[in-house]
């Protein structure tokens, strides 16, 4: 396994060392994700755990503290990411969390709390246990990629597992059992407001096939590219891909569907189609004023035909400016 903490490689206040998990159970109709991010050259640590929900409705909860667990622990405020073994990983939270019947309000949530349709006490208790080698993004990608890239991350890891435990959300308890999961390790710069538009998908069909594709968008062109297919237990390169379709609502952030076209490492070309699901967008706001929506979403996918792919459907839309 990859190591987990590292001393910052940069002075520059926005070098940043996060780690991220994602699980969806289809049994019970649930699914979350969950970041814990550390900016030691600027004493910022920052969370945020959401959970979809059978009805339609999710669970947030975002917290900012001082950073100050990290890096003796993967945690930040009541959410902790541990590793208890190559082996093993347990993801911990308990604690308040807001409900929203309509997810995309959860935007507006700072200048309108009416917003929240309820708050209620959430707990989860998850283990996570691997069933592939992780995967590093960076020794993959292109000259031109990583320049592109360099303010979303210089590492990137990826690793599939088994996801058990239980969730409470209220009066509800889910109990999951062997649903899979993925988690995710990155470090190095993460300017959210500097980097341009990106996408990153993570896509399950089953236990020997998956696809976890990602690229930068810049206005003029170009792309920064990067992922994995998952095919009968190996990990599989991606070294190409174009947009055939981005489209997204008038208001040019919420986005409605993507389709690639993908060439993995072993010469095979792949057609991947995506549809997001309810949406969560989480603003984050620079010094100046400038804003970028992170859309998180479970979406579903169809790859070369194939249908029944799930898991989550993200993309950071950079805008100019953010007016309250």
């Amino acid at each position: 396994m990859e190591p987990l903490t590292h001393s910052p490689s940069s002075e520059q206040k926005e070098w940043n060392e996060s780690y991220y998990f994602i699980f969806h159970d289809k049994e019970n109709r649930i699914g979350g994700m969950s970041r814990v991010g550390f900016k030691p050259n600027k004493q910022d640590g920052m969370t945020f755990f959401f959970l979809f929900l059978p009805n339609g409705s999710v669970a947030a909860y975002h917290a900012n503290d001082d950073g100050s667990h990290y890096p003796g622990a993967l945690r930040v405020e009541n959410v902790e990411h541990k590793c208890r073994s190559e082996d093993s990983w347990v993801y911990s939270f308990e604690g308040p969390m807001l409900i929203f019947n309509r997810p995309e309000d959860f935007m507006h949530v700072r200048e309108n709390p009416d917003v929240i349709s309820d708050l209620v006490g959430g707990k989860i208790d998850l283990r996570y246990t691997p069933f592939t080698e992780a995967y590093e993004y960076s020794e993959h990608m292109t000259e031109e990629s990583l320049e592109i890239g360099k303010k979303s991350g210089d590492r990137h890891w990826e690793q599939i597992g088994r996801v058990s435990g239980s969730v409470k959300v209220g009066e509800e308890e889910y109990q999951i059992e062997s649903c899979l999961g993925q988690r995710d390790h990155t470090h190095g710069i993460r300017d959210w407001t500097g980097v341009g538009n990106w996408f990153y998908f993570v896509i399950w069909f089953d236990e020997s096939l998956a696809i976890n594709p990602a690229a930068i968008l810049l206005e003029d062109g170009r792309m920064s590219t990067g992922g994995f297919m998952f095919r009968d237990g190996e990990c599989i390169p991606l070294v190409e891909m174009s947009v055939q379709e981005h489209a997204y609502r008038e208001d040019g952030v919420f986005p409605l569907r993507t389709e690639l076209k993908i060439l993995d490492a072993n010469g095979e070309s792949h057609i991947l189609k995506a549809r997001p699901g309810a949406i969560i967008p989480v603003p984050f706001r620079s010094d100046d004023g400038s804003v970028s929506i992170l859309i998180q979403s479970f979406g579903e996918f169809e790859l070369d035909g194939r249908a029944g792919g799930y898991g989550s459907y993200e993309v950071l839309r950079k805008s100019i400016r953010y007016e309250e």
